[in-house]
């Protein structure tokens, strides 16, 4: 039996007009398990329509009660985070305990937006000349949009619209079409909470409704997480359009790893970093760079990745399970042929690998290379698959040239035991993110999601203080009253001496 999901337009859930039908698959066998109508043009622009005459009401609710509704929300989400971890782990392939991680993170920002007041205050100097007074306004810019990508379903689109909405503004959200029913969960929720009809929209869909986002004068600001080439499209046309675009897209990340780390630390924690998810995260570990002696530890890390093993959403052995989709696997499967042939050594390869009972599934065992160099596929290119490059270098310096010659700059991690190495790391190195002896630096929401180069196009980042500035516009007022005849008239008098 597969599953009918809906789009939420104008306060109603509907399955839609369009007929373009889109399947959703299981990946552990690529099994249909959900259908939707893609969204047509007309109910795109009922959804837009449906927003920009919500945000006439909405943008005059005291913040305090946009903030309880996030309350609510941030508790509902809680109350249900297995139920949508296992949503997600179904449509997606997560194990079940990377679902509830994907959830969680989350329910973090949420938790975030229901801090709203503090957030949005503005500012204010008394007498900036004799008798004048300067203060600042922060307030919603209007209809926003997100447009989000299939490896976090719960996680990205919670990035964006709590924050969003409990700004002030509307929103409409067009999740991935691969895994849509995490989002449509995600939606009933926030209904739930009490958020009046209009506020929050969503539809399911193609390039049309992509396409129609980007370019309707309603739509103020454009949220995007995905791939680079979609990214940079995503921001060229948004921008030509006039309109606010934060762009993520994609990443290269690197790990320098010293001679004088605490080596069990780095095994653990690189064999996590670089499969887990199946490797499909943007902060994924996908190059390892060994300074000097510290090359010494590659056999045992090749070792440790031998050991994992992939499996079914709910099999609490596996360490991961399928990438997203057949040509999703396929294009892992011929880059790996493409480091073959261009003179990496494959010393650990799980192209071949199944699952008994499974053997359609979209598996990739993982895999290693050693002797990889920059002119090769596996390094210039984002593999988004289980796949771990090995890199050596002689010096520190050596290791911070090699990253800051890539053109992305989304996360880096540095390994050591030295301050003195991680300061000089941490201080040169050109990445937006960086761990010190911490594989995965994904910062929490009271900070932003801040990735650097071609892996963001934009200038505001996801949540933290950065996503209120790009959500609202800045008012400065300027005022000066005259004379005490300003404040004269019935239970006026003041005595100005």
């Amino acid at each position: 039996m597969t599953t009918q999901v809906k789009h939420y337009i104008a306060g109603e859930f509907t399955t839609g007009t369009g007929s373009k039908v889109i399947e959703v698959t299981n990946p552990a066998n690529n099994s249909v398990i959900a259908k939707v109508n893609a969204a047509t043009e007309a109910e795109v622009d009922q959804a837009i329509a449906s927003a920009k005459e919500a945000f006439k009401t909405w943008k005059e609710v005291p913040v305090s009660e946009r903030a309880r509704v996030m309350l609510r929300y941030q508790h509902l989400l809680k109350e249900n985070h297995d139920e949508i971890a296992t949503i997600l782990a179904k449509e997606t392939g997560k194990t079940f305990e990377d679902a509830k991680g994907d959830v969680w993170r989350g329910i973090e920002v949420a938790e975030h937006a229901c801090n709203v007041a503090s957030l949005l205050m503005g500012e204010t100097v008394e007498n900036v000349a004799r008798n004048i007074d300067t203060y600042s306004y922060t307030q919603p810019l209007g209809v926003c949009a997100g447009i989000t990508p299939f490896n976090f379903p719960a996680m990205i689109p919670l990035w964006m619209f709590p924050l969003a909405i409990a700004c002030g503004n509307t929103f409409i959200l067009k999740p991935s079409e691969q895994d849509p029913m995490t989002p449509q969960r995600l939606v009933e929720l926030f209904e739930e909470a009490g958020a009046p009809k209009g506020v929050l929209q969503l539809i399911h869909g193609d390039k049309t409704a992509v396409d129609k986002l980007l370019s309707d004068e309603a739509i103020k600001a454009i949220s995007f997480v995905g791939s680079v080439g979609v990214g940079q499209y995503i921001y060229k046309t948004g921008t030509d359009n006039l309109k606010r675009v934060q762009a993520f897209a994609g990443a290269k990340n690197h790990c320098v790893i010293m001679p004088d780390a605490n080596k069990q630390q780095v095994i653990n924690n690189m064999v996590g970093a670089s499969v887990g998810a199946a490797g499909q995260r943007c902060m994924a570990i996908s190059v390892a760079v060994f300074v000097g002696e510290a090359k010494e530890w590659i056999p045992e890390i090749k070792e440790a990745l031998a050991k994992v093993r992939p499996g079914l959403w709910d099999d609490k052995d596996a360490a991961y399970g399928p990438v997203i989709s057949p040509a999703a696997k396929q294009r892992v499967l011929s880059l790996i042929e493409q480091g073959k042939q261009e003179g990496a050594d494959c010393v650990l390869d799980g192209s071949d690998f199944t699952v008994e009972g499974y053997e359609s599934g979209n598996w990739v065992g993982p895999t290693m290379f050693t002797n990889v160099t920059t002119e090769m596929s596996i390094y210039k290119e984002e593999i988004f698959g289980p796949v771990l490059c090995c890199m050596e270098a002689d010096s520190l310096d050596e290791a911070i040239t090699l990253v800051n010659n890539s053109p992305y700059g989304n996360g880096t991690s540095i390994f050591t035991a030295s301050g003195g190495a991680a300061r000089k790391y941490q201080h040169e190195i050109e990445v937006g993110q960086v761990g010190i002896n911490v594989p995965i630096p994904v910062p929490l929401p009271f900070f932003s999601f801040t990735g650097w180069k071609g892996s963001f196009y934009g200038d505001q980042h996801a949540y933290g203080k950065q996503a209120v500035r790009f959500y609202t516009e800045t008012k400065t007022i300027t005022s000066r009253w005259f004379d005490e005849g300003s404040v004269s008239g019935p239970n006026m008098s003041i005595n100005l001496k």
